[in-house]
């Protein structure tokens, strides 16, 4: 087919539908505070129509905003006393059409160059997003929330949604509209950031992934077969999608990145620890933790599958254990990977955000649940997010930027030959 073209409406601003008599700040938390700066994205894909996609979606967010009120403010206050100013300004919609199909762009998205047009898949999901934040990541004066909803010839449409993860996790992106949503009470105003307060292990593990100069990592959208994950699960009965999927990709990554067998190697996971911190279901605020499984890379490399799938067991059963003492040994094993041993390189450290179980999949505008979840990486941090829900396709989704354009192609590689 001939180029994907997106046009663009001028972005207008959407305020809450009703007078929010709630005002003042809103507290962040230790969750929230390291994240401040950094953008996140959800793209979620419908391929059944329904009557005026943007201006339905405009009226759900508007009426969204009415209980999800310090999301419609601005940052404000220094690193310290940093919190959201309740002012009501308001987030940024915009309203696009693109020539082609849902089935025509997704299928322009699932590979990373293509010969018919001259924009690549990341320059096409990035079409579809309001205009961003800076490379240097959302400031004190930008909106807390950016929405583009983007109409298809064959009536079907995508709603991007860009927002500051230092405000919100990614469960109040799915909550406000998802069919049939839990009846909770959005709660997010603390009394106090000490209130909330994450295991040492978490601060360790940011200081560990910021560590590294920001790199430029181009995505690329990997399935990993349904048969290799079958397959893995045979061997090990209690081993779930996540613990498959992401052995393979520490392994095949480590397999390429890294050329020191007694370098560690370091894998980072997010865990929604809101049962473990007592937090009431309807808290929007972060409340994700970090844990880590650390190895040499030559045994991360060499490994049988199986043997990486104990090590992310191990890892994960110690996490209740991080929040009654802290923890000090795994706490003390990030601290002395940032302190030199692993180099000066991004290749030490992946990053790993599953989105499975987070109520994407449920999210509709009137016409059906999503067909699929799509993300923009936006961030300077060697990641992979696995697991997005997809109705279409078999297999694991998984969107990764985890290593630079040299890499690219022999990680594909890799994962192919698994």
């Amino acid at each position: 087919m001939s180029s994907i073209v997106v046009t663009k409406s001028p972005a207008v601003v959407v305020r809450p539908s009703e007078t929010v008599t709630t005002a003042g700040k809103a507290i962040l938390s230790h969750f929230d505070k390291p994240l401040i700066t950094l953008p996140s994205t959800v793209l979620f894909v419908f391929d059944h129509p329904i009557d005026k996609p943007a201006e339905t979606v405009r009226r759900a967010l508007s009426q969204a905003l009415v209980h999800y009120y310090p999301l419609a403010g601005r940052l404000a206050g220094d690193d310290d006393d940093v919190h959201i100013n309740c002012t009501g300004e308001g987030v940024t919609f915009v309203a696009a059409s693109a020539n082609c199909t849902v089935k025509e762009q997704m299928i322009m998205c699932d590979h990373d160059y293509h010969k018919d047009a001259a924009m690549s898949a990341a320059g096409l999901v990035k079409e579809l997003l309001a205009e961003g934040y800076p490379m240097k990541g959302c400031d004190r004066g930008d909106p807390l929330v950016m929405m583009q909803v983007t109409s298809f010839r064959c009536g079907g449409f995508i709603v991007g949604v860009t927002w500051n993860h230092g405000v919100a996790d990614d469960r109040w992106r799915a909550r406000p509209w998802a069919a049939n949503p839990i009846r909770v009470v959005p709660v997010l105003p603390l009394q106090s950031d000490d209130q909330l307060v994450p295991p040492p292990c978490t601060f360790a593990a940011y200081q560990a992934l910021f560590q590294f100069p920001p790199s430029h990592f181009p995505g690329s959208n990997i399935t990993i077969p349904a048969g290799l994950i079958d397959r893995i699960r045979f061997g090990e009965p209690s081993c779930t999608l996540f613990e498959a999927v992401t052995t393979v990709l520490w392994q095949c990554r480590t397999r390429v990145v890294m050329s020191d067998p007694e370098a560690p190697a370091m894998i980072v996971f997010t865990v929604n620890s809101r049962k473990q911190m007592g937090i009431d279901d309807g808290y929007y605020g972060n409340c994700i933790t970090l844990h880590t499984a650390i190895e040499k890379s030559g045994v991360v490399a060499n490994a049988c599958i199986m043997d990486l799938v104990g090590m992310i067991k191990r890892a994960k059963k110690q996490i209740p254990e991080h929040f009654k003492n802290g923890d000090n040994d795994t706490t003390m094993a990030i601290r002395d990977f940032s302190g030199g041993r692993a180099g000066s390189g991004y290749q030490n450290a992946l990053l790993i955000s599953c989105w499975r179980n987070i109520s994407f999949e449920d999210v509709d505008f009137g016409s059906g649940k999503t067909a699929k979840v799509m993300t923009h990486m936006l961030r300077m941090l060697p990641e992979c997010v696995v697991c997005m829900p997809c109705k279409l396709e078999q297999g694991a989704k998984v969107m990764s930027a985890c290593v630079t354009a040299q890499h690219v192609d022999a990680f594909l590689q890799e994962i192919s030959t698994v």
